[in-house]
């Protein structure tokens, strides 16, 4: 445990020392994506913003009607949920090929490859903030006046950040030598999307089945998407959950100590693979 804290001490260290160069290839990965593209980032925008849509229309007012639990329109209740799962899923996905991706630097003796987790997830914050101003404006068109509580987006903004990388560590280390992790993760995330009350209700079913709530909250991402929530409607501050974030942050403190020892452990051996 203790040369595992070391470990992350150092890396936190070596990322301060050379946050430019950090921020600079993140700045390029983010333009990269869009290259030969007529429409450019514009696309970057447009899927997410179209599931909106459809879950808007399938489960708001033109579908399923649902009522979402606290007295705003279903899709103010709606956005503040898909919004981080957007971005969480966004930056688990690029994390875990990004060795792959970045071969030649991995390649690369000085460079430190630890880093590249961590501008991948950089480029995907960059979209989220994009959609972060939509939610807001969308509660401003609504009626809804700024609250203090909007400014706590920016905590469960780092929380789905962290959470990201610690798995990400793990899922680009295995992906190195194990090609199919990145279908595994996109199956995982699109399996994992229903397992958080996102576009429903979780009370649709603790109600009949109470034990489920345990469930539910043991997921991290709830604390992420009910944060949100609480942010943007309610008013609720995350120390009014003091139990669930104390959860949160235990089980991703684990998940990145397991994910760097993981990475660590292999990291000899990505230049031969790759």
């Amino acid at each position: 445990m203790t040369g595992s804290m070391e470990y992350v001490v150092s890396l936190v260290k070596e990322m301060i020392r050379k946050r430019k160069i950090i921020w600079d290839l993140a700045k390029a990965d983010f333009r990269k994506r869009f290259v030969g593209s007529y429409f450019g980032v514009v696309w970057m925008f447009v899927q997410p913003i179209v599931t909106v849509l459809i879950y808007f229309m399938i489960f708001g007012p033109y579908g399923f009607k649902s009522t979402p639990p606290v007295p705003a329109p279903y899709v103010l209740w709606l956005v503040p949920g898909i919004v981080p799962w957007f971005f969480f899923s966004e930056a688990l996905n690029t994390e875990t090929g990004c060795l792959q991706e970045y071969s030649y630097l991995v390649k690369k003796v000085v460079f430190p490859v630890e880093v590249l987790p961590v501008l991948k997830l950089l480029s995907s914050a960059m979209v989220h903030g994009f959609f972060v101003l939509i939610m807001f404006g969308l509660n401003l068109c609504y009626g809804w006046w700024p609250r203090l509580s909007w400014l706590q987006a920016a905590y469960y903004s780092f929380a789905a950040s962290m959470l990201a990388l610690a798995i990400g560590y793990l899922t680009s280390a295995v992906h190195v030598f194990f090609k199919d992790m990145s279908q595994l993760v996109g199956i995982c995330l699109q399996f994992g999307m229903w397992m958080v009350p996102i576009m429903y209700d979780e009370g649709m079913f603790t109600g009949k089945l109470p034990q489920l709530e345990v469930v539910f909250k043991l997921n991290p991402v709830y604390y992420i998407v009910v944060g949100y929530r609480d942010s943007m409607l309610t008013g609720d501050w995350f120390w009014e959950r003091p139990t669930l974030t104390l959860y949160f942050w235990a089980v991703t403190a684990v998940l990145m100590l397991l994910g760097l020892k993981v990475f660590k452990r292999l990291r000899p051996h990505f230049s031969d693979v790759l």
